[in-house]
């Protein structure tokens, strides 16, 4: 069998670098897709081909229609195909409902809504038979939590996009799911934090802990690998907030 080619969007994140690294350790050859940080996309490619994967970088802007073509333009031409879409990116900027800015609340609609969507897209255009698209959700939609109102509501688009998706390719034999992660150790979520508020997080699941991208990097190989007959779901990655 042809060895599966991965497209991970926000690779050059806490979640998203941790997924391109376990996916290529699962024996996928990974494009990286990475907006801003350059330089840690290259140390991400090269440390899996020091570890005999495959794996290149490309920038994209997942909210441009154009940039997230060439993207997957990318993806066939080097590689022959895509396999796994894994979107995880996405902008977290937190303000009670109030007070929020609505330029804010604009920019997150704009990478969270229509990258989801304009990804998604593509995604269902060029997944080969057997592939599986992974977006990304959160638990604060369930969670509720206060000063997350716009980052859950645009999230909440994504888990409509996810199920309806997966039913509208019938037929195809690709699987449409989205991990949704409660609070993970990332710069994205602890910058910005006092130390009780982080620390108040950490003892609302049972396991007593904060995620860790690991964590999450799992979820995600199953559902890239072997969990084919899990489909149309949201899976709530937080060790048992909710």
């Amino acid at each position: 069998m042809n060895t599966r080619v991965a497209i991970v969007t926000g690779a050059t994140g806490g979640i998203g670098s941790e997924i391109v690294k376990k996916l290529a350790a699962d024996g996928m050859t990974v494009l990286l897709s990475y907006t801003g940080n350059e330089n840690r996309a290259k140390e991400l490619v090269e440390e899996i081909i020091a570890g005999g994967g495959e794996a290149s970088a490309f920038r994209a802007d997942v909210a441009d229609e154009s940039d997230v073509e060439a993207l997957f333009d990318a993806a066939e031409q080097r590689y022959g195909g895509v396999d796994v879409v894994v979107h995880t990116a996405g902008i977290m900027l937190l303000s009670p409902l109030e007070e929020q800015d609505l330029e804010v609340l604009d920019r997150m609609h704009r990478t969270n809504i229509r990258g989801t969507f304009v990804v998604d897209q593509q995604a269902a255009r060029r997944l080969r038979k057997g592939g599986a698209l992974i977006n990304f959700s959160t638990s604060v939609t369930k969670l509720g939590l206060p000063g997350y109102t716009a980052y859950a509501a645009s999230k909440g688009a994504v888990d409509a996009m996810t199920l309806i998706l997966a039913r509208e390719l019938r037929g195809r034999d690709i699987t449409v799911n989205a991990v949704a992660p409660g609070p993970v150790a990332t710069p994205l979520f602890l910058d910005g934090k006092p130390q009780e508020v982080i620390d108040r997080l950490a003892s609302v699941p049972p396991l007593e802990r904060l995620g860790l991208p690991t964590d999450v990097a799992e979820v995600v190989s199953f559902l890239a690998g072997p969990g084919r007959w899990v489909n149309a779901q949201v899976i709530y990655t937080n060790g048992g907030a909710i």
